[in-house]
């Protein structure tokens, strides 16, 4: 039989395939592919190229089995609560304690974090094999909720309230407004409030506390969108979503995975379990 030399003029696109392949997000598969790093049937691939089963994809020289989607599978979808102390990132100089080392091994994946926290912010951390299900989840045009616990050294007035509800404060990369701020009391210098917000800029919460004159002293992910932080997924502790839970997530997103009816609220039925030890 001879090997295909064309890529199909019909079937999917090729960033989208490769997203849908757990490879990374649709994005970051379109840089790929104008930087030259895929090849499809021996041929330096194009962005707008569609691929079908039979064609031969390859990724920095790493041949992809297509996941076309009359046969994809649900992707897999892990809730972790993270610690202080652990770092988002694959790369670090530093060489600290790294959230992606507890997860369990993947052949031909990869996980993808939904959302980082920094070095010294805890709770819900989501990760996926689902590039296009990150994407829905992390761009800005979703605006898609991420609700914190936060304690900061102060208390506000209720004009600065007000003023973050209704008007918002001014950051140096832009205007930055709460959704919805309660106040949860608490004692002595320390103070305690809930907030919700429908952006993911790097360290917002803490600087727009600091520019209030309210330092930060602890802040805890509770929420992201209509995932909670389940209560017995304590700190260093994961769980993995089953089946109708993932489906109820992919229906909210708008991608396609049949019929759900369950929100996800508190992982009852998601397989629980502890992340490894860190390494030293």
């Amino acid at each position: 039989m001879n090997e295909r030399t064309e890529a199909s003029p019909q079937g999917e696109r090729l960033q989208k395939v490769l997203a849908q392949a757990g490879i990374g997000s649709r994005r970051e598969m379109e840089e790929w592919i104008g930087a030259g790093r895929v090849s499809v049937n021996g041929t330096v691939a194009t962005l707008g190229m569609r691929v079908s089963e039979g064609d031969k994809v390859l990724v920095d020289g790493r041949h992809i089995r297509l996941q076309l989607q009359a046969e994809q599978p649900l992707p897999r979808i892990l809730l972790y609560h993270k610690q202080e102390g652990e770092i988002v990132s694959r790369d670090d100089p530093k060489e600290r304690a790294n959230v992606f080392d507890a997860l369990p091994k993947l052949r031909g994946q990869k996980w993808i974090a939904i959302g980082r926290l920094d070095f010294n912010t805890s709770g819900l951390l989501i990760f996926t094999t689902s590039g296009e299900l990150a994407n829905r989840l992390m761009h800005p045009r979703f605006e898609v909720e991420r609700e914190y616990a936060v304690r900061v050294q102060g208390e506000m007035t209720q004009d600065q309230m007000h003023q973050m509800i209704k008007e918002g404060i001014e950051l140096e990369d832009g205007l930055v407004r709460f959704e919805h701020l309660s106040d949860e009391g608490g004692e002595g210098f320390n103070h305690w409030y809930r907030l919700v917000l429908k952006e993911g800029r790097n360290r917002v919460v803490r600087r727009t506390f600091e520019a209030l004159g309210l330092p930060v002293s602890r802040l805890m992910r509770v929420r992201f969108g209509i995932i909670n932080l389940p209560p017995r997924v304590k700190r260093g502790m994961m769980a993995e979503l089953g089946e109708r839970e993932v489906r109820a997530i992919l229906e909210w997103v708008g991608l396609p995975a049949g019929v759900a009816r369950q929100v996800v609220d508190d992982g009852r039925k998601s397989k629980l379990q502890r992340a490894r030890p860190r390494k030293n």
